[in-house]
């Protein structure tokens, strides 16, 4: 009975280190990206005008920017989960 514990117990930890592994490659994967690319840009359709079933539209196309610092700390955040993942 024991021996069933402590192998529960065990999965337990390897799934929780596969969780925070993952969850700090993905951090670093999107400082880095926010490094590259300085933001994300996207397209956004506003009605300008509408008559009956008729309608005009304009696409205007928004940017948000990610700060550099905002980067900079989801990459070391990121290598903290990646060794705190690795040492358990």
């Amino acid at each position: 009975m024991r021996a069933g514990v402590l192998a529960a117990g065990a999965e337990e930890r390897a799934i929780g280190m596969k969780g925070t592994l993952i969850t700090g490659i993905l951090l670093v994967a999107l400082g880095v990206a926010a490094l590259v690319y300085k933001g994300v840009s996207y397209t956004e359709e506003e009605t300008i005008l509408q008559i009956g079933p008729m309608k005009a539209t304009a696409a205007t196309e928004k940017h948000v920017f990610v700060p550099e610092w905002a980067a900079y700390v989801g990459i070391g955040l990121g290598a903290v989960l990646i060794v705190a993942g690795l040492r358990r």
